[in-house]
């Protein structure tokens, strides 16, 4: 995939959450925002439906992500407390 590619998806990604948070406001209808944006009122239902299926996946993932990098640390932790006791011992012999 070349760099206009990857350039025009990003466009497109911005487009549709942009789409689907004022879908969200109930400020307009579904066929206004359709005309507004040049999309078919389906595509905006689609991505509606999308997004409220992906909301609990992005904050678990979150909080997952979190507790790996503690889990990480922990390690981190406990190897450079043996570090420091093999220090220890090998300056007191």
């Amino acid at each position: 995939m070349g760099q206009h590619d990857r350039s025009q998806k990003a466009v497109r990604q911005h487009i549709q959450s942009e789409v689907v948070l004022e879908s969200f406001k109930n400020e307009k209808t579904i066929a206004e925002l359709a005309s507004e944006y040049g999309v078919h009122p389906n595509q905006i239902t689609q991505w509606r439906k999308q997004a409220l299926e992906s909301l609990p996946t992005l904050f678990s993932s979150h909080q997952a992500k979190k507790d790996k990098a503690h889990e990480e640390e922990i390690k981190q932790i406990g190897q450079l407390k043996v570090e420091v006791e093999w220090l220890k011992k090998g300056r007191d012999s």
